[in-house]
């Protein structure tokens, strides 16, 4: 059965400028994932707010060595690179269940969203959750509801990472795939669960394959290794920092850069800043 994640139609968006904020937040170790790649090291933070299922299964399976060695069997410019396939074709998967898919989740007050923009038709807002790009019904929803929740989606944003599946929605497994560019019609579609924090330029430097192929790659290139943080031993233990969304810091970073834009600012644009701590 092959696993894919639809077609090529995005163009690469502008990279967040760095952060000028003192305020920030750290990466908890089980939710940040290093992928090292023939071409350099990726590193995303896990978001199990957007799909707790997935996380789980990426967890499962980077700290048992399931993906060293696999390869970056499809890549497509300016869309994604997709990986996590044991047999190197787009048809496999691991030994456990398929998952369902997760594409959207309900947000609380307690999430932190910020608005990015003016409100759409029916109140449907853009803005960020953490790390993750989101589209989101307003606060005022939350008060008819009876977890006092409201429906978000998380974005195909370029750096997103989501799980790749079949036609069949419910059969995600272990391969996923990492967005270079941005790609609308993935929204609502398939399960994203986490974001490159450093590293975007590794992956979209990854060997691609011809168009006429659907990005099949002939030679491909490889992870050579991926864990958890908290799977790796403490002297090759990454850390990472992002934007903490809740400071009034991040709000002021954000009127910068949509000022800078003429006054309208795109959402996968303003995604908070990150950096590995040395």
């Amino acid at each position: 059965m092959r696993r894919w994640i639809g077609a090529a139609t995005a163009a690469g968006l502008l990279a967040a400028t760095p952060a000028t904020a003192q305020a920030w937040r750290e990466v908890a170790p089980e939710n940040l994932l290093v992928i090292d790649t023939s071409k350099g090291r990726i590193v995303a933070e896990l978001d199990p707010r957007a799909a707790p299922q997935a996380v789980t299964r990426v967890r499962t399976l980077a700290d048992r060595g399931f993906y060293d060695g696999l390869k970056f069997h499809r890549v497509i410019a300016d869309f994604m690179a997709q990986t996590g396939d044991p047999l190197g074709t787009g048809a496999g998967g691991s030994e456990l269940p398929d998952i369902p898919g997760e594409f959207g989740f309900r947000r609380g007050r307690a999430d932190g969203f910020v608005r990015v923009g003016e409100p759409g038709p029916n109140g449907v807002q853009r803005g960020v959750i953490g790390s993750m790009a989101v589209v989101t019904q307003p606060d005022a929803q939350m008060m008819v509801t009876a977890d006092f929740k409201t429906p978000a989606t998380a974005l195909f944003c370029p750096g997103v990472l989501g799980m790749a599946r079949s036609g069949d929605p419910d059969s995600a497994n272990s391969q996923f795939f990492i967005m270079t560019g941005r790609n609308e019609t993935l929204d609502g579609a398939y399960a994203p669960f986490g974001r490159v924090v450093a590293g975007l330029d590794v992956a979209r430097a990854l060997k691609r394959g011809a168009e006429a192929e659907d990005g099949r790659v002939a030679d491909p290139d490889v992870m050579t290794r991926v864990r958890t943080a908290a799977a790796l031993p403490p002297g090759d233990r990454p850390r990472a920092r992002v934007m903490a969304t809740a400071d009034p810091a991040f709000a002021a970073w954000l009127e910068q850069r949509r000022t800078a834009a003429g006054g309208r600012l795109d959402v996968c644009d303003a995604r908070p800043s990150a950096e590995i701590i040395e």
